[in-house]
């Protein structure tokens, strides 16, 4: 009995692993949606295998859903990546999903009907309907969690194992899938009261499946090398974000006059914005100021510690700048590590009052391991510097860089 269910294992594997492959092999004949269908619409079945349907293995007992169909499907979302890219990879994630949230919805809304007994010795079991709902909530969150996490930790994986793929893909997979068994046996044994001696036989049927899968995966890509594979990728924040449609989130910010990375309103804003804003200020008979900051010795904090570095120092120099100016206050980011602040109603002594404040919270903010990143300040006022916007600009911009030239990390004013 033992050797029949090893031996229908390996050939549930098998169909799974061919059928599945052949499909993604033909994806540019038959196209991708193929693929992501038959990728998508096991979801359940492997939902109740893994809570119901057992086998006995002389390590213990193990489930074929999760040991053989949940698992390829994690391969398969792998494989996905590793032959297109982040940006195709993340339509199945997305798509499983939403589906199988559409589903367990669907499920719980179809359980309150009025329903008709058509046979006596048939009623819908209602506890198995609320227990596979419970069971898929969780599973289908773990499988969302599994598959960015499994595709993060292979591009992580790549510094130290570029040329050894088989033990790369073998590493990443027996990782996740260790922390999908131990995530899915508490769901189950909180619903099913699935036993403890569950876990044990699934974690080492899961590490047994994450080598099968990786010889066939290894093969696969080895033998079918139907176009080149992107081996070349992005930095691991850039497959993050994509993966997690950040890209997304930050052309929607560049199109609503955002800067995506320091979240200060952009250059087209200001330039739009900014005479609009004097022209009401002279208009109502109001104060105007133009603060420009830049960052002092940008350019060497990239040079030394990175462009991320960099980024990281811009983001938190902003944050900590607009949480130092008023609600009614304006602030873009220009361009490079130069910001523009625009106030109104502010006396000359308010305006220096206010950019001295930048500078200080500037100059006092933590920045891990960047020390000494300090600010520039140039101040002009209308009425006073200038009759309009460009002139207030021109000279805020003129003592800005007089700021830099007699020893930087000062407020210059006049």
């Amino acid at each position: 009995m033992i050797a029949l269910n090893i031996l229908l294992l390996m050939i549930e594997a098998l169909v799974y692993f061919a059928v599945m492959t052949a499909l993604l092999h033909w994806r540019k004949r038959y196209g991708l949606g193929v693929f992501l269908c038959a990728l998508g619409v096991m979801h359940f079945l492997e939902t109740y295998l893994a809570a119901f349907f057992y086998i006995q293995l002389p390590f213990g007992i193990i489930s074929p859903g999760s040991t053989v169909l949940f698992s390829g499907k994690l391969m398969m979302i792998l494989l996905l990546y590793i032959k297109e890219d982040a940006l195709t990879v993340r339509q199945p994630i997305y798509g499983l999903l939403i589906g199988n949230f559409l589903l367990i919805g669907l499920l719980f809304i179809a359980r309150n009907h009025e329903t008709v007994q058509l046979v006596t010795s048939r009623q819908p079991d209602l506890d198995f309907v609320d227990e596979m709902g419970m069971l898929m909530v969780l599973g289908t969150a773990l499988l969302f969690i599994d598959s960015i996490a499994i595709i993060l930790l292979y591009e992580k994986l790549g510094r130290f194992f570029a040329r050894h793929q088989a033990f790369r893909i073998f590493i990443v997979s027996a990782v996740i899938l260790s922390f999908d068994q131990i995530g899915f046996f508490v769901a189950l044994h909180y619903v099913a009261g699935t036993p403890v001696s569950a876990l044990w036989g699934g974690w080492v049927a899961k590490l047994g499946a994450a080598l099968v899968y990786s010889l066939m995966v290894t093969a696969y890509l080895r033998w079918f090398k139907d176009e080149p594979q992107n081996e070349r990728r992005a930095s691991l924040r850039g497959v993050f974000e994509t993966l997690t449609y950040r890209e997304k989130y930050e052309r929607l910010l560049e199109e609503t006059g955002r800067d995506s990375l320091t979240g200060a309103r952009d250059r087209r804003s200001l330039t739009s914005e900014g005479p609009r804003l004097f022209a009401e200020a002279r208009r109502e008979g109001s104060t105007f100021s133009l603060i420009a900051i830049d960052l002092d010795d940008f350019k060497s904090i990239n040079d030394t510690y990175g462009h991320q570095t960099g980024d990281m120092v811009l983001q938190q120099t902003a944050r900590k700048m607009l949480a130092n100016t008023r609600k009614t206050d304006h602030f873009y980011r220009y361009g490079g590590e130069e910001f523009i602040g625009i106030c109104q109603g502010l006396s000359s002594q308010g305006s220096s009052a206010l950019a001295e404040r930048l500078r200080t919270a500037v100059e006092a903010s933590p920045y891990q391991n960047v020390k000494n990143v300090t600010v520039s300040i140039g101040v002009a006022n209308f009425p006073g510097d200038g009759e309009n916007f460009d002139q207030l600009f021109a000279k805020a911009d003129e003592r800005l860089y007089r700021a830099k030239r007699t020893g930087k990390n000062k407020v210059i004013t006049l």
